[in-house]
């Protein structure tokens, strides 16, 4: 060591709160609902450089929407985000409970998101492609996708859609803009770029849109594909689902503590919009804002969506190890499901009696559903025919494939 050298230290970065501490949100800073402005659609980014450090919403305390980004929805449109919300957590409560039951090895909920997924799943059409995450299942419900082809698949049974090739909750499905999800994480933002970019090159009309945690953003796949995003107007929006935990590390980790994530676009020359992501309306609207840049050739947009994961990361997981217990009944931007009941109220839209007949509708729905996919089996009940294993990999089979198959008598 030089003489009269200060030693080095190595600082890592600590969360708010651990196991029994009080949740402290202080550090957060909250815009007022309609407080942050918005720009025209085809603003320069660094014009807008700001909104990547604000937080848009349009939902004040009372359930009003209020400011410039209030996207004006009907409320029929309202009550079916709405509907498709309750679905979603009704479906992720049941499928826990499987899990509990040893009907599933393995199962993940998105309880406190679903007004991201819901909204965003909504606003885009099924033709354009979506590259999503394990905890974007409110895509295909709020799309209609069977309840039951997607217990299927979590179960493994005989009519998985998937044939047995994928982990619980990695969905795939084409015709309802569903890319396959992957379980190494980042991957699905440059296959979301590169698909829009092909979008582009043939002349389609069709955008992607992609999701990512906030862990993710670390990984260098995340940063490439901003890259390539940038350089070539892909017509594609890159969301970072910030829900403040990746498994056990806390956002600080990924960066979080020193700028926001939605402040990662201002260096490569995107634009960056950070958004309540509690908030049905205001994801809406900045959706909305990001689908039409893309679609008139202006390239992509990275939305920040500020949130927070109630549930744990997966059924592998106890997050009472790692946070307050309380931490999530403390979120300062509340709940999503009762943030938009409490505005469809206030319009003479629903009624506390509506919601509780949508949460029975929404639990029979999912029972239902439960009934004909644990008729063809759950865990190791019955699962899809030996025979899948050797198919749909090659258009000619492969000598030693004919081989296997002969050996497994298939």
């Amino acid at each position: 060591m030089t003489r009269n050298s200060r030693p080095l230290s190595l600082r890592v970065p600590e969360p708010s709160g651990r196991p029994g501490d009080a949740p402290d949100f202080s550090h957060i800073k909250i815009d007022a609902a309609g407080s942050v402005d918005r720009p025209p659609v085809d603003a320069r980014p660094v014009q807008m450089l700001d909104l990547a450090f604000r937080l848009v919403r349009v939902l004040d305390d009372e359930g009003r929407a209020v400011g410039p980004w209030d996207p004006k929805l009907d409320p029929e449109t309202m009550r079916r985000g709405l509907k498709a919300m309750i679905l979603t957590r009704a479906f992720d409560d049941r499928m826990h409970r499987a899990h509990r039951q040893g009907k599933t090895s393995f199962y993940m909920k998105c309880t406190g998101e679903e007004a991201i997924a819901v909204a965003q799943g909504m606003i885009l059409s099924r033709e354009d492609m979506g590259f999503p995450t394990y905890r974007q299942q409110g895509l295909l419900i709020a799309r209609g996708y069977p309840l039951a082809a997607m217990m299927n698949q979590i179960y493994s049974n005989a009519e998985d859609p998937i044939k047995g090739r994928q982990l619980p909750i990695m969905y795939s499905a084409k015709d309802y803009g569903f890319f396959t999800i992957s379980g190494n994480l980042g991957t699905q933002v440059p296959q979301a770029v590169g698909w829009a970019m092909a979008s582009a090159y043939k002349g389609d009309d069709k955008i992607a849109i992609s999701w990512i945690g906030d862990g993710a953003t670390a990984e260098g796949d995340f940063h490439n594909a901003l890259t390539f995003a940038a350089v070539y107007r892909a017509p594609v929006i890159l969301n970072v689902v910030n829900n403040q935990w990746a498994i056990s590390s806390f956002m600080g980790i990924a960066g979080g503590l020193e700028t926001t994530f939605a402040s990662k676009a201002i260096g490569y020359g995107l634009p960056a919009l950070r958004v309540d992501g509690n908030d049905f309306l205001a994801v809406w609207a900045v959706t909305q804002w990001a689908e039409e840049r893309a679609r008139t050739n202006q390239g992509a947009t990275v939305i920040e969506l500020f949130t927070y994961r109630g549930a744990p990361h997966s059924t592998s997981d106890d997050p009472s190890r790692y946070r307050p217990g309380d931490e999530h009944e403390k979120w300062p931007l509340g709940d999503p499901i009762a943030r938009l009941k409490q505005h469809l109220i206030a319009l003479g839209e629903w009624s506390e009696e509506r919601q509780a007949e949508a949460e029975t509708d929404a639990v029979e729905q999912v029972r239902a559903a439960g009934k004909e996919a644990e008729a063809i089996g759950t865990l190791g009940q019955s699962r899809p025919s030996v025979k899948t294993m050797f198919e749909e990999v090659f258009a000619t089979e492969d000598w030693r494939l004919i081989e296997q198959r002969r050996e497994v008598g298939v």
